[in-house]
């Protein structure tokens, strides 16, 4: 079933019997009563717009929806007894497409699944400008109020409460469900938060900086992509074997302090056609060097090393406008005509001060929700190209030092867990199917290998997950050819071969190791 409210999408378990629905035998009695569900239930401060009973095996329509939010439809496949779980997801990128795919494959699960447009449509941040209440929706406000919503209908549809209540997301969606458990810590009992948006406000900053940095294609400071893959194969030579294993992924990029200095051209060891001027390696190291304020304060960590293989050059590192930049235009400078070449770092400043309902994410004393009984699993891919994965053990450091806990404390209910090989959120050359997504699952009929149900073992059965299961495919072919598997490890652990096949998960271990991030 669907429903449809203000800003809000949601779905029920619709094979499950509802206690409005109980004398219904026919398909079509079923229906009739899912839609007449808006005329009856009384949700305060709320307005329904329909209520549909969707068959399995039906593509869902959406003719209104954003063109930039590129989902005009949605398959849905077979549904599934509702199991008594709540489920929200969250969003991308400034928030403003409902996460369709999400809420279809949530509910195929036996979750009563919501979702929201967070108060706007599209991805742009027009809507932003000069609308405060659109950017509180963005901030909290939005995915707040549908979990509120959403447990009402679902109470009102199921004749009961629900038993247990879940967050899904990555990215926007990550830092929405880090927003959730830091100032909303009674919402969920288990919050999974992937490569999170965290540090907002810096992070747009760090978005835009980079044509700064490269200047345009046609600048002498600009490294072409053809030049960045000769960056990569130089880093790799200096850091790939830090895991025992020159493979090219790095389990621990914090291990390694990349400079492009010995690419330098006529440095009688770099080759012609294979070399950077001094300009061109002085943007590369400022790229893999955090970005400081005027007076020396890391505004945002660096790019990771492994990055640039992963999509950066597309991201950030073209000679353009990063299409990640909206929120300074529209916010930050609040002028729609401004020229991002001239966000210099003397006006880096004022994004961070405005902050705008707290959006930074960046509250580290989240003991209300440890001590509620809250579990958070936090993970993030350590080639994200748009995200940059120093931030996650950044922040997890932090929650560390305010709560004064180790890691084999925090472990009772906190765990973050580092990918190796993943993009953002999916893809990339690593053992990334790890079931975050229905597109990430390994293989699509084995929904308990998910992290969705892991975070729902250790919820439910105490079940602390000690890594992550993940598979590379050969051809990245969901569900072909197994070309490798990883059990990724929770930090401050990393990955390190032990010898072996080096593609079977059981040649590699979780080690401690002097971390330097």
């Amino acid at each position: 079933m669907r429903i449809s409210g203000t800003g809000i999408a949601g779905a029920l378990a619709a094979t499950a019997t509802p206690a409005n629905c109980q004398s219904l035998a026919t398909t079509e009695q079923f229906t009739q009563a899912c839609q007449a569900f808006a005329k009856d239930v009384q949700i305060p401060n709320s307005t329904f717009v329909s209520a549909d009973f969707i068959p399995a095996n039906t593509t869902l329509q959406f003719p209104n929806v954003d063109p930039a939010c590129s989902r005009p439809s949605q398959f849905v496949l077979a549904s599934q007894n509702w199991t008594g779980r709540f489920l929200s997801t969250g969003n991308g990128g400034l928030g403003g497409c409902v996460q369709y795919d999400d809420v279809e494959w949530t509910a195929s699960l036996g979750f009563a699944a919501v979702a929201t447009n967070n108060g706007h449509d599209g991805m742009t941040g027009l809507p932003f400008l000069n609308n405060p209440e659109v950017v509180e929706d963005f901030a909290f406000r939005a995915v707040q109020t549908g979990v509120v919503v959403g447990k009402d209908v679902t109470k009102a549809f199921y004749g009961k409460a629900f038993t247990k209540s879940y967050y899904l997301g990555c990215s926007t969606g990550g830092r929405q469900g880090m927003k959730m458990v830091q100032d909303f810590p009674d919402l969920f009992d288990g919050v999974s938060a992937g490569a999170p948006a965290m540090n907002f406000n810096n992070l747009n900053t760090w978005s835009a900086h980079f044509l700064m940095v490269t200047g345009s294609n046609t600048s002498d400071t600009f490294v072409s992509e053809a030049l960045w893959d000769v960056v990569h194969k130089d880093m790799l030579s200096q850091c790939d074997e830090h895991d025992g294993l020159a493979d090219g992924i790095l389990e621990a990029p914090d291990l390694c302090r990349y400079q492009a200095d010995g690419l330098l051209c006529g440095n009688g060891v770099a080759q012609d056609g294979a070399c950077l001027t001094a300009k061109q390696v002085n943007t590369v190291n400022t790229i893999f060097s955090d970005m400081k304020s005027p007076n020396g304060t890391v505004l945002y960590p660096r790019m990771q090393p492994g990055s640039e293989a992963a999509g950066a050059f597309k991201s950030y590192y073209n000679g353009q406008v990063s299409d990640k930049s909206d929120w300074v235009k529209y916010v930050v400078m609040a002028d729609p005509n401004f020229d991002l070449t001239k966000f210099t770092p003397d006006l880096w400043g004022r994004s961070d001060a405005l902050n705008p309902s707290d959006i930074a994410t960046t509250k580290a004393d989240i003991s209300a929700f440890r001590d509620r009984g809250g579990k958070l699993l936090h993970y993030h891919g350590t080639m994200d190209a748009i995200i940059s994965s120093d931030n996650s053990p950044r922040y997890y450091e932090s929650v560390r030092a305010a709560l004064k806990q180790e890691p084999a404390e925090l472990d009772a209910w906190y765990r973050f867990f580092r990918i190796s090989g993943m993009g953002h959120c999916s893809g990339g050359p690593g053992a990334h199917y790890i079931g975050n997504q229905r597109k990430q699952l390994a293989f699509p009929g084995r929904q308990d290998e998910s992290v969705l149900m892991a975070m729902v073992r250790w919820v439910e059965q105490g079940q602390a997950p000690d890594s992550l299961t993940g598979t590379a495919f050969v051809n990245d072919t969901q569900g072909g050819e197994v070309a490798f598997t990883r059990r990724h490890c929770r930090w401050p652990t990393m990955n390190k071969f032990m010898g072996g096949d080096s593609n079977s998960a059981d040649s590699w271990s979780c080690v401690a190791y002097n971390a330097t991030t």
